[in-house]
Parts: structure tokens; C-alpha cells; sequence
């Protein structure tokens, strides 16, 4: 195996291990759920990337061809990593999991209240103009007599 990609292995690996540590710090040190939520969904998704792409590397090299099995956990987990998360804050905000005193924009005031329709926003507004819905509005068609 040739010495820069040695290099360039080694180097994947030991970034990969930084990064998913650091993911992981985060998750420890985090104030409130959905701060910890985002340390590992990057950072541990960018390191745990990277160690397989080491890994792809190496075992492709020093194998017969491609490894399979890290291209796939690699795609799943690229895949999943942000879809879960996004469930896991959904239902938090759901089950209205408390934020940290530090948030800037609590979420509970846009949830409490949603933006009321158009036609509901200015009761004393009559609609100008012809509809754009298809089916209301002023009939253009014209009557035989």
C-alpha cells in the first residue's frame, strides 16, 4: 500500500475519532434535549463518516475491490441520522420538552397561537379582485339568450 494513502487513512481515522468524540462531549455538556440532540447528529454523523470512509478505503485496497459493507452503513447511516433526529425534536416539541433558560425563541408562542388564515386575519376586508381559485369567483362564460 503506497505511503500517502497510509496518510490519507490514518488521517480519516483520526479525524473521524476527533469529531465523534467531540459529538459526544456535546451530548454530555448540552443544557437542554434539543441542544443535545445536535451534537451528535453532526458532529457524531461527520465522525463516524469519516471513520468509514477510512475504513472503505483500507478493506478496498487491501481487499478485492470495493467493500460493500461500509458503502451501505455509510448510506445508512447518512440516511437515518437526520430523519431520526428530526422525529425526536417533533416529539419533543410535542410533549413540549422544556428549552434552556438561555433560548433566544422558545417555540411555545408560535405553537400556542398559529397565524390565523387570510380571510380570518381582516374580518372587515372584502376581497378585491377575481378569484384565483379555480371554480370561484365571477363566472366569465357567456349566457345564450
Amino acid at each position: 500500500m503506497p505511503l500517502w494513502l497510509d496518510a490519507l487513512i490514518a488521517a480519516l481515522l483520526l479525524i473521524g475519532a476527533i469529531v465523534a468524540t467531540l459529538g459526544s462531549v456535546g451530548l454530555a455538556r448540552m443544557p437542554d434535549f434539543y441542544m443535545r440532540l445536535h451534537g451528535p447528529t453532526k458532529a457524531c454523523t461527520l465522525g463516524v463518516g469519516c471513520t468509514m470512509l477510512g475504513s472503505l478505503l483500507y478493506f478496498s485496497v487491501a481487499g478485492q475491490g470495493i467493500s460493500v459493507q461500509e458503502v451501505l452503513i455509510t448510506v445508512f447511516l447518512f440516511v437515518t441520522a437526520p430523519v431520526s433526529a428530526h422525529v425526536m425534536a417533533r416529539a419533543a416539541l410535542h410533549r413540549r420538552v422544556a428549552c434552556s433558560a438561555n433560548t433566544r425563541h422558545p417555540p411555545w408562542p408560535e405553537m400556542d397561537h398559529p397565524p390565523a388564515p387570510p380571510s380570518l386575519a381582516n374580518p372587515g376586508e372584502a376581497r378585491q379582485g377575481p378569484s384565483s381559485i379555480p371554480g370561484e369567483g365571477s363566472d366569465t362564460r357567456t349566457r345564450g339568450s
